[in-house]
């Protein structure tokens, strides 16, 4: 070991029942995947085909909506498959952040189609249409059926995986949105306003948008390697500073690699040098036990030398 440093990296990538699951999670949802995808497609045809007949904007709006969650799954299926990549010596962290690209497409996804819904509500606002009440109650109450099913089958890794968020939000969303047109598909056959079927399509996309900003402002965040919501830097920097031996820490740096993992890099000034690898290895527990950190990268120094990575502003 040289005098002046030592580098050790330390990674932790399973779950030993702290909570905090990792990228092979993502492998249990592949039956959900495929029987979600298939339940969808077939529903958008035969919801598609409803609302032309019934000449319902609310039906037609729906089924564009659950067309982008098929694109939705397919591409969040995608991702969860790549995350299982193992790394190259192109790609050596495999490719793990394709997940984190897929919520934030399918959040754009979800945003487009609420313009193409509320551009057509608007329009049929305007220039009101007649409404087979019965035909959209019927159908919509089929896509509550499917929809909430979905949203089932992910509803257990939605809090640990923002990748599979995306997919329940969408489900559940369509869920909600189902129930918002057999309301309006009821009032209609008994009252005959026909205006009230665009009007729901408006609130429909209030329900989009407001369902999908956090699934957007996360996934973004993301992206940019912010650190994730979950974590405190302050508490990881004061955990740190707080080591026996060590006197002061920098260039610590807390990003996602997935929507599942966390990585961690950072330099540990120790005057008296490292202790041993166990030190190391405790360490390195300590943050995934703690924050949920499952990739440790840890450098130490003597403090002899100024690190040139030191300074706050570099990096």
């Amino acid at each position: 070991m040289a005098d002046s440093s030592r580098h050790r990296h330390q990674d932790h990538g399973h779950d030993d029942g702290t909570g905090h699951h990792h990228h092979h999670a993502a492998a249990n949802f592949g039956w959900a995947f495929a029987v979600g995808t298939g339940l969808n497609l077939l529903f958008v045809l035969i919801e598609a085909a409803c609302g032309f007949a019934a000449n319902s904007m609310a039906l037609l709006a729906d089924a564009g909506h659950n067309l982008s969650d098929v694109f939705a799954l397919l591409i969040a299926w995608a991702a969860s498959s790549l995350t299982q990549r193992a790394p190259t010596p192109r790609y050596t962290y495999g490719l793990r952040s394709s997940s984190i690209w897929a919520a934030l497409v399918n959040a754009v996804l979800l945003l487009g189609a609420v313009g193409a819904i509320a551009v057509e509500a608007i329009q049929r606002l305007v220039h009101p249409a007649p409404v087979a009440g019965l035909i959209v109650v019927a159908t919509a109450a089929a896509g509550i059926v499917i929809n909430s099913a979905t949203a089932w089958m992910f509803a257990h890794g939605r809090d640990k995986d923002l990748n599979l968020r995306g997919v329940y939000l969408h489900m559940a969303a369509d869920a909600a949105v189902s129930l918002g047109v057999v309301v309006a598909g009821l009032v209609i056959m008994l009252t005959g306003w026909v205006w009230l079927d665009p009007l729901t399509s408006l609130a429909i996309a209030g329900v989009i948008v407001w369902g999908t900003w956090g699934l957007l402002r996360d996934s973004v965040n993301m992206a940019l390697h912010a650190v994730p919501a979950g974590i405190d830097p302050d508490e990881v920097r004061s955990y740190l500073e707080e080591i026996a031996g060590v006197s002061s820490i920098h260039d610590l740096h807390i990003w996602p690699m997935s929507t599942t993992e966390t990585a961690l890099t950072c330099h540990l000034v120790m005057p008296a040098g490292c202790p041993d690898d166990a030190f190391l290895a405790t360490v390195a527990r300590s943050l995934h036990d703690r924050f949920g950190i499952a990739h440790a990268t840890l450098q130490v120094e003597k403090g002899g030398t100024l690190c040139v990575l030191e300074p706050d502003h570099v990096v």
